[in-house]
């Protein structure tokens, strides 16, 4: 098969269902492995293998960025991989501005698969005088003060917010005044934004007590049934993973 040469131009505005763009990180994260490996080319069956999405729904998937593999052969694993990184703007660094330098923020600056994902941290912002100064990762600790001077020097794509949930508020209120449409939050509260402004909510309690939940189910089926028709995964990510055509659903795949 003959490699596809990527466009530098526009890339045109694609309606992609929201179950497909859930699942394009985790090819991508494939296809890096297998680039990784120098692995060429990959059927839908391999891909399928690999990320735990049936077949049908990895060529469905994959339609929909306008790649339809060849017969015989499959997918180019560099192209296909171009054209996922393009789709979820991860050709060019997205820059990352992070508020709360608490122990999930430290963690968050510090994590090196950012990089490799196409993530810039280029902020980590504290209430703290005392973290104030410090290195943590790429990134040095400012005080939360600086934010809408920092955020107009930086020009941050995407707003972590890792704060307690009585600031949280507050503070995406100024990521917003500052421009940030898109932001990530791991504060346990549900924050208020205009409708331009996308929020993707990160409860980690919750799934521990989904999880705890599920497990004392397990546990009471194992006492009354030997586990029988009990379920053994369950999608707790909030996502509706239904293919919106056929509405086939099956279990979330972690990233």
């Amino acid at each position: 098969m003959t490699p596809q040469s990527p466009s530098s131009g526009p890339v045109a505005t694609r309606d992609i269902p929201a179950a497909t763009v859930a699942r394009l990180p985790i090819y991508h994260r494939v296809l890096g492995q297998l680039l990784d490996t120098e692995v060429a080319t990959v059927s839908s069956k391999e891909l399928a293998d690999l990320t735990g999405v049936n077949s049908a729904k990895v060529r469905k998937d994959l339609s929909h960025l306008g790649s339809y593999g060849v017969r015989g052969v499959g997918y180019d694993v560099a192209y296909l991989n171009y054209q996922i990184s393009r789709d979820l703007g991860l050709t060019n660094d997205a820059a990352v501005f992070i508020v709360g330098a608490g122990n999930l923020g430290r963690a968050l600056a510090s994590y090196a698969g950012f990089a490799s994902r196409g993530f810039q941290v280029v902020g980590l912002l504290d209430v703290d005088s005392e973290q104030v100064g410090r290195q943590v990762g790429p990134a040095r600790i400012s005080s939360v003060a600086e934010l809408e001077e920092l955020a107009a020097v930086t020009q941050p794509d995407i707003g972590v917010v890792a704060t307690p949930a009585e600031g949280a508020q507050e503070v995406c209120d100024r990521l917003v005044a500052a421009g940030i449409t898109s932001i990530l939050n791991f504060a346990p509260t549900v924050l208020t934004v205009p409708a331009h402004v996308e929020v993707r909510k990160v409860d980690l309690g919750l799934e521990l007590q989904i999880l705890a939940f599920h497990a004392q189910q397990r546990r009471r089926g194992d006492a009354s049934t030997n586990g029988a028709g009990v379920p053994r995964a369950i999608d707790v990510t909030g996502l509706d993973l239904r293919d919106s055509a056929t509405g086939d659903s099956r279990p979330g795949v972690p990233a």
